[in-house]
């Protein structure tokens, strides 16, 4: 069974695991559930297993994608109960399917999160919303200035008890726009605390992601 997708969600504890942690995770989970994953051939044969948008460490997820091949034809309806069995505490595997398009088509996620620090939400409203915001990040080729604004949707702060509640709405890849940037963009100005949830993934268009 080729061209599959799970759809699994990482909180707690699990927010921890690392991407390469996590890969493997799912490769025991799988061989204790007695699954069989599909292996690529030659010397040094591999899962065919990958998790799109991998996760920063720390971040947590309700919206996680991985998609996989099978060695064996499997009910995908009763894979997410049988995997949960084996889950660590906190990664619930939410649905199986066949995946109807490339993992390229997730295009946007939709964030909520708590950000902790001298600033209020009309300070970040504002500097949110303007037309151009510039900020130097390490690429792959080094270091790079690159204006984020473009992939901003939405940015929506309210002032609560001891902080700033926001909620985003970024573009997810090409270009690629995480909180994390949006901190560092703030420069001295970013908050001495903030935790991010990614709640939901959408296509271009901005109809669900699957």
């Amino acid at each position: 069974m080729d061209k599959l997708r799970l759809k699994f969600s990482k909180t707690g504890r699990a927010v921890y695991i690392s991407h390469l942690d996590l890969m493997r995770t799912m490769q025991r989970t799988f061989s204790r559930a007695g699954v069989a994953l599909k292996y690529s051939e030659g010397f040094n044969p591999h899962a065919k297993i990958s998790i799109i948008l991998p996760l920063s460490v720390g971040t947590a997820s309700l919206c996680e994608y991985m998609d996989f091949s099978l060695a064996e034809d499997r009910d995908l309806a009763a894979l997410p109960a049988l995997l949960n069995g084996y889950m660590p505490e906190g990664v619930r595997v939410l649905e199986a399917y066949e995946a109807p398009g490339k993992g390229a088509e997730l295009r946007w996620l939709r964030l909520t999160g708590v950000m902790k620090g001298s600033r209020d939400a009309a300070f970040y409203t504002e500097f949110f919303g303007r037309d151009s915001i510039l900020v130097e990040h390490r690429a792959k080729r080094g270091v790079r200035t690159d204006d984020i604004a473009p992939a901003i949707r939405q940015a929506r702060f309210t002032d609560i008890d001891g902080g700033v509640e926001a909620e985003l709405i970024l573009h997810a890849q090409e270009p690629t726009v995480s909180p994390e940037l949006m901190m560092a963009a703030l420069g001295q100005d970013a908050p001495a605390y903030f935790r991010f949830t990614r709640r939901e993934a959408f296509r271009e268009d901005m109809t669900p992601f699957r």
